[in-house]
């Protein structure tokens, strides 16, 4: 029997907010590195390529997100089906609806959807690819099958699934029943019985199969997602809705809207070491550890120190005489955290929101589809940027309120437009932009341009930009 297609979809929303301060909403934990040299988002996309009959992803994101997505999915070579833009989060029915929607328009109701959350680590990928042609057998006869993970200990973080009966012929058993989160006493009953998963939030099924399924349990999810995608609007990599059609969307994951009430679902038990990296302590779970059980990354030094997570981004960062301790460094703060308490850095993030912080939101060092930049310095009327433009690429066409700014080229070449002149700039060469004047920035050589910018006005804000044009679609 040939294998079926599958198509991955992965759902890329989410801000984990418990790994602050490297996770932010602007750059959450998807998006990082926080393993081994890969992003869990590209690991996610990585670990399928040995399931036959593969399609292209499909990728289901935040709008914010969506650069981000791009550039990790070509920094793999890797080709995609689009990437679907949420303009606000609904939850997983609403993601998933919108991909089976897509899918459809593409002349693929029939499609097989492997479903999977963008910062989940698998660390016995072969296990997982074999689960995954064997959830699809089910998935063809129209069931909608969900991953279930064989419990390695009494958990109270995650939902469970018991397990019902048998399906004759195919490798899945009937779920009897989602249950939330439980005590410990009662993790510990799951655990005991044998008849107990964990959620996994993973799931393969047929598009028409999980759409027919939304129109009998879910029907205004179900218009709303075909409202937001009625005309799509294709721009670039992005494949844009309606927003205030999505919006009308309710809330709702896919586990209440469909799954806890279709007498199709079905689980197959998954082993392959599994971990949603919720909070900084499963991060020390699945890191390679020294001989004194430290996990250490970056420029880092101990001394009669044991069971830490030590992360450095920018200096030196020491350790002595303290065990079991999460101490992770960037540019613009400092954690310093128990291991036993790292689910309670939420609150700090909290905090930071209410009184509007940046530091909640973005990390110093900003990404942008052009480069990046770093915010080095800050005064009452002055900012100095570090910024770094990718070859051939060009920011907005654009202009400031409130500002003026000075240009310095570090190195490579900058061709700038002022007004009506065009100027190109070379290392240790600068020029002026004043308050009011339209202008833009390119890099048309071959290797990185470098400059550093200096504004001075009465207000600095990233909201003082008037776009004219520009080249990847952001608000003119």
């Amino acid at each position: 029997m040939t294998p079926p297609s599958i198509t991955p979809v992965i759902l890329s929303g989410g801000s984990g907010t418990r790994l602050w301060p490297l996770s932010r909403q602007l750059r959450p934990k998807q998006f990082l590195p926080l393993v081994d040299e890969l992003t869990l988002f590209q690991n996610t996309v990585q670990r399928l390529q040995g399931i036959p009959q593969l399609e292209d992803v499909l990728v289901v994101c935040n709008e914010e997100h969506r650069f981000m997505v791009a550039e990790q999915l070509r920094e793999l070579r890797l080709a995609h089906q689009g990437i679907l833009l949420e303009p606000v989060g609904r939850n997983t029915a609403p993601a998933l609806a919108l991909a089976a929607l897509h899918l459809t328009q593409q002349g693929k109701a029939d499609a097989l959807m492997l479903v999977l959350p963008a910062d989940h680590v698998i660390a016995n990928e072969g296990a997982f690819q074999q689960a995954v042609q064997q959830a699809a057998l089910a998935a063809l006869d129209g069931y909608l099958t969900t991953f279930g993970i064989v419990l390695q200990r009494a958990e109270t973080g995650y939902g469970y699934i018991r397990q019902g009966v048998d399906l004759v012929g195919l490798p899945v058993k009937r779920v009897a029943a989602f249950v939330e989160k439980p005590d410990v006493a009662t993790a510990q009953a799951y655990v005991a019985s044998g008849e107990y998963l964990w959620n996994s939030g993973m799931f393969l099924f047929r598009a028409d199969r999980l759409l027919a399924a939304l129109a009998q349990y879910q029907p205004k999810v179900l218009q709303a997602c075909q409202s937001a995608l009625a005309h799509p609007n294709h721009d670039l990599d992005f494949i844009r809705l309606d927003a205030a059609a999505f919006a009308a969307a309710p809330a709702i994951s896919i586990d209440y809207a469909v799954m806890e009430k279709t007498h199709d679902a079905v689980v197959i038990p998954l082993d392959a070491g599994w971990n949603d990296v919720g909070a900084w302590s499963a991060v020390w779970e699945v890191s390679q550890q020294d001989t004194q059980q430290n996990v250490l990354r970056g420029d880092t030094l101990t001394h009669q120190a044991s069971g830490n997570l030590v992360h450095a981004e920018h200096r030196l960062v020491a350790l002595v005489g303290v065990d079991d301790l999460v101490v992770v460094e960037t540019k613009d703060a400092v954690l310093v955290a128990h291991r036993d308490q790292v689910q309670d850095v939420k609150h700090i993030v909290g905090q930071l929101q209410a009184q509007q912080r940046s530091e909640a939101r973005i990390h110093r060092e900003v990404n942008r589809p052009w480069g990046m930049y770093d915010c080095i310095d800050a005064g009452g009327r002055f900012q100095v940027k570090r910024i770094v433009v990718k070859p051939g690429a060009k920011l907005s066409l654009q202009m400031h309120h409130h500002r003026a700014e000075h240009w310095i080229v570090v190195s490579g070449t900058a061709e700038v437009h002022c007004g009506d002149k065009i100027l190109l700039l070379t290392e240790n060469q600068s020029t002026y932009i004043p308050l009011g004047e339209i202008h833009s920035l390119s890099n048309p050589g071959k290797v990185p341009l470098e400059i550093i910018e200096v504004q001075s006005g009465g207000y600095l804000g990233e909201d003082d930009i008037v776009r004219f044009e520009d080249t990847y679609g952001r608000v003119v």
